[in-house]
Parts: C-alpha cells; structure tokens; sequence
C-alpha cells in the first residue's frame, strides 16, 4: 500500500482577522489563527489598517506597510508570538 505524500506549501494565500484572532490560509489550504494579541501591533491597528497587507518574503511573509509589522509563516507555524518591547525579532 503507497502512501500519497503531498507537499505542503507555506506560503500566504490570504490573511483575514476577527475580534480575537489572525487567520492565515497557506497555498496547501491549512489556516493558522493565532490570538490577535500576539501582535500589539495589529491588535491596535484600524480594521483599514489590517486590511492593508502585502505578500512578503517570496511568499512566506506578510508586510502591513501603514503600521511596518512583518510576520512570516514560519513564525506562525512555530507559534511565535511577536517579541516584547526592547527583546530582539531574532530569537
């Protein structure tokens, strides 16, 4: 018996936000929603605001340019929340 492995795909194929979460839909159609409050930065932005975001990174990122926040998928993935004030983005 084979198994059917299909490849996953990581990179963003939409970005979409309730009260409390950020949903991510990769291009192999599963969604990462991570609490809203991870990321101060979105969580204080205008609903216009979240909206404008772009595909970064080759596809493996997302770049809102009016509140300079970045988020990779990789990020997501790993469940890494955005860093405190004064801690590093490398971590």
């Amino acid at each position: 018996m084979g198994i059917l492995a299909i490849a996953a795909d990581e990179r963003v194929a939409d970005v979409s936000f309730d009260e409390d979460s950020l949903s991510v839909r990769l291009k192999d159609g599963r969604t990462i929603s991570v609490p809203l409050a991870w990321y101060p930065r979105l969580f204080h932005a205008t609903a216009e605001q979240r909206r404008n975001w772009k595909i970064a990174g080759g596809g493996y990122g997302i770049h809102w340019p009016e509140i300079d926040e970045d988020i990779s998928t990789e990020g997501l993935l790993r469940g890494a929340p955005a860093p405190k004030p004064g801690q590093s983005r490398k971590a």
